[in-house]
């Protein structure tokens, strides 16, 4: 598998161009199928989140499949190519790789160690594999980097560095407008980072919970399970009135444009006067709160590019540590996974010398067969038996050694070396490394926000 990954987040692009270049309706399946069709792709898979858009492929030419993803990505963001290839990062195999794993450890993320980052490499997985656009080496890889990334919380305190990315925005609106407890608060979505956003504001105390989103049912399922804190639901139509009787209001929808117009939310602030400010943290992409919101008097707004600046200056000493012992395995992730890729790779030619042999085996017997019609069942199958052993065992210390070397730098040379000794049928190597595997998804807890 030659990986290649082409992409950008914020730590290479300004928030207004990831804004531009996000994916909304059926764009992310279109991209997917697309890049699977370009001619040096073999597999594809798109991580879309609020701060990055990378696209994962198995590529057969490096160069050719830089191109070909540069001016589909380009195509399906609506960002013109020139612009949008001065802020794309490019990764190729081991270093895709460890560029995976940092991400699913959450090292890539806004909010350094923040979880939810897995949640979306799942979702990532699963879209790449209803659309048919993963086989087994993306799904393998994906596989691993949620194993790598839960391994990574699980021995570490990375969590204990970083935090999801609404507590950071949260945490922000208190800096502005004071604590949140007590207050009331309005969230406008019922997605994944919607419901960890209401969640969080449960835990936190608000005085009351109010939840609207263009589909009632949704609403009412996300208010449903946080019954116990007295959430409930307001009809989409009623944004508006209910910005204007809310403290703290989060708005993270899908919708392609402004959600909450600044007149809007002048208007709630006018009816404040002389009380705390408005405090609108919007963490959607595209975004949903008119920018020009930020001048407005009594209003706090905090959204995907105040967070970023935030974070630049956000330096965590005491969680160093922890997050130099996740890099560490990572690394050791990273090397684990190339010698197992390496290794795994010259399976098809060994299953290949080994059917091949198997193949001769019977027909020598056979011909045997022929030759001494006089030999008894018993004979004639104690024969075969030691034939076969003698084979298995001329066969075993070779095949278990160039298994060992394989998974060194450079050991696609031995499957190579093999195939040309034993003039082994190519068409048979590429049968077995073709035959199809179904990997089931491990489960993972998290939601959005990286």
């Amino acid at each position: 598998m030659s990986l290649l990954v082409l992409g950008l987040s914020h730590r290479t692009a300004p928030v207004g161009l990831l804004e531009r270049a996000s994916l909304t309706g059926d764009a992310p399946e279109r991209l997917l199928h697309a890049a699977a069709a370009a001619v040096p792709v073999g597999e594809a898979a798109l991580v879309a989140t609020c701060n990055r858009i990378e696209l994962y492929a198995d590529v057969d030419k490096f160069h050719a499949g830089v191109a070909d993803l540069s001016v589909l990505l380009a195509e399906h963001s609506g960002v013109d190519l020139e612009e949008l290839t001065a802020h794309l990062y490019v990764h190729y195999e081991d270093r895709a790789v460890h560029h995976l794993f940092s991400v699913a450890c959450g090292l890539d993320s806004m909010v350094v160690g923040e979880g939810q980052i897995l949640g979306q490499l799942r979702d990532a997985l699963s879209l790449a594999q209803e659309q048919h656009t993963a086989g087994r080496g993306l799904n393998e890889l994906f596989q691993q980097a949620l194993r790598v990334g839960k391994r990574a919380h699980s021995e570490t305190d990375i969590d204990k560095a970083g935090q999801s990315l609404v507590t950071f925005g949260l945490e922000r609106i208190a800096e502005g407008a004071g604590p949140i407890e007590g207050r009331r608060a309005l969230v406008v979505g019922a997605g994944s980072m919607s419901s960890l956003a209401a969640a969080t504001l449960a835990r936190a105390g608000v005085g009351e919970l109010v939840i609207a989103n263009r589909t009632p049912e949704r609403a009412e399922r996300l208010a449903a399970t946080l019954a116990e804190f007295g959430a409930r639901t307001v009809p989409f139509a009623e944004v508006a009135t209910a910005l204007a009787e809310a403290d703290v209001v989060i708005s993270c929808t899908g919708a392609a444009g402004i959600v909450l117009s600044a007149q809007d939310i002048a208007a709630a602030a006018a009816k404040r006067a002389g009380s705390t400010p408005l405090a609108v943290l919007d963490l959607a992409l595209p975004r949903d709160v008119d920018t020009a919101a930020h001048g407005l008097d009594g209003v706090h707004l905090v959204d995907l590019e105040t967070l970023a600046e935030a974070a630049q200056h956000n330096d965590d000493a005491a969680g160093a540590l922890d997050v130099d012992a996740v890099r560490r395995i990572v690394g050791a992730e990273v090397d684990a996974f190339g010698a197992a890729q390496r290794a795994a790779a010259i399976t098809p030619t060994v299953v290949a010398l080994r059917a091949m042999a198997s193949e001769v085996v019977s027909s020598e017997l056979e011909r045997l067969d022929g030759r001494l019609p006089e030999l008894g069942p018993r004979a004639r199958a104690e024969l075969a038996q030691t034939v076969r052993r003698v084979v298995d065992k001329l066969l075993h210390s070779p095949t278990v050694r160039v298994k060992q070397l394989a998974g060194e730098p450079g050991g696609a040379s031995y499957a190579e070396a093999l195939r040309e000794l034993f003039d082994l049928d190519p068409g048979a190597v590429q049968a077995v490394a073709e035959a199809p595997a179904r990997l089931p998804l491990q489960p993972t807890a998290g939601g959005d926000s990286a």
